[in-house]
Formats: structure tokens, sequence, C-alpha cells
């Protein structure tokens, strides 16, 4: 059976990327690692996809160690231009919506060094002793030896938060990379009736925000992405047309 097929509205399926097949769409929102990166170095088609999508193009992720900002920076140095204003990574989102929405100033917080200094810079501690919630991203510093205390912390009230559910993404060998879900699963190992919240896809929030941003209808807009199970049920949630992204046999 055809997974992507019979469950998500897939427009197209490519091993690559290819700018014919969102040459209709007004707005193109686009996976990151897995589509435009992988292991922090960009396909070779990447710089032409994003250059015949122009201003088009906005970056929709579930990375979780690194901010917009440094980003597009990254991104600038590979001769690829996306503004940060056109970069939602699901590990800033979170802590901004923490830091606005829910109003958490206490956190422990499970992530790269620059997600740390963004949740400080928005006005939460990182390291608090006693945590309004705990937010795990794609760390590796996260180890069997530190599991232990984020479900201690859990078991005593804090919220879990998880940037992302994804198990793993392509490489450039196109085997898999592990993500932020990989730890999930193994927290989930030890205490199989852990709960928890993410706002990556396949929640749409990200997607909604964009939309929303650009000023673009669901049905004007299409999602490139890699994993059918998160990019293209956010898609499918709002009736956007997906592409197919499959560049290894492991999904």
């Amino acid at each position: 059976m055809d997974v992507a097929t019979t469950h998500y509205p897939v427009a197209h399926r490519y091993t690559r990327l290819d700018a014919r097949a969102v040459a209709d769409a007004r707005l193109v929102l686009c996976d990151l690692d897995g589509c435009l990166i992988a292991q922090g170095r960009p396909f070779a088609e990447t710089a032409e996809f994003v250059a015949a999508c122009g201003d088009r193009l906005w970056i929709v992720s579930n990375a979780s160690d690194s901010t917009a900002r440094a980003m597009s920076r990254q991104l600038a140095g590979f001769g690829i231009a996306v503004p940060a204003a056109r970069i939602l990574l699901a590990g800033e989102t979170m802590l901004e919506h923490l830091a606005h929405v829910e109003g958490i100033r206490r956190a422990r917080v499970f992530a790269s060094a620059a997600l740390i200094a963004r949740a400080v810079e928005l006005g939460i501690d990182p390291a608090a002793d006693a945590p309004q919630a705990v937010l795990l991203c794609r760390d590796a510093g996260v180890t069997v030896e530190t599991m232990g205390p984020i479900l201690t912390q859990v078991g005593q009230g804090a919220p879990l938060w998880v940037s992302n559910e994804d198990l793993s993404h392509p490489g450039h060998d196109t085997q898999p990379v592990a993500e932020t879900g990989a730890l999930l699963a193994a927290l989930r190992a030890i205490q199989p009736e852990l709960e928890w919240r993410s706002l990556g896809k396949p929640d749409p929030m990200m997607l909604t925000m964009a939309l929303t941003r650009s000023g673009v209808s669901a049905q004007d807009a299409v999602f490139v992405g890699d994993n059918v199970l998160t990019d293209g049920a956010a898609a499918a949630a709002l009736n956007m047309p997906f592409v197919h992204i499959q560049r290894s046999i492991i999904q």
C-alpha cells in the first residue's frame, strides 16, 4: 500500500527538489532537514531550487537545534538567501510560545547552546531548580544518564514540551539521522504513560503562521517535505497540496 498517496494529499513524489513541482504555487513552504540540507550541508540542487522559488519560499521546519537568524546566516554561507523572517523552526517557535503565550519564566531546557541563549533572550531561566516546564529539543547532551532526571522533573509536575516527534531525517548518504523524536521514544520506553505536548509538525501551527504572515491561503500554497507522517499530515490538516521528497527508503 502506498502510505503517502493513500493518507495524504501528495501532489508528486520526487527523489530530489524540483522547482517545476511548485511552479504554480503562490507560496512554497519547505521543510529543512532532509529537503534543503542534511548534516549542516545543502543538497546539490538546493541553491537552484531556492533561487527559482524566490520570495515565495518559506522554511517551515521541525529543526530544534538552531534559530532563524543563525539558520539564515548558515544558508547565506552557502550562497542561499532566505531571510530570518521567512524561517520558522520548531525549537525556537516553541520557546516563543512558552514565553509569550504560556508565560513560562522557569524551565529546564534540554537543547543546543543556541536555543538556550534564545531562551534567555526571551526571559526564560533555562536551568531553573523549580521548573514550570521541561523542554526537550534535539540535544546531543541527552544521554541515558540524563533521562532519569528529565523523567523525575516531569513526574514532579513540570509539563513536558517536545519540539518535534520526528524520529529521523535522511542524510546525504540516505541513511537516517536521529531526531528529537528518537529521544522522546527512549523516554517513553522507560515511562510508557509519559505525556507531552508538541507544536512541531504534524501540528499545523507553523504552517498557519506562515500563511498568516504571508497573506496566502492554504489552497494557493504547497508544502514540500520528506516525512509523510509529519510534513504530510500537517499539510493535510490545512488541505494544502503536498510534495514528498523521498531521498531515503527509510521514512
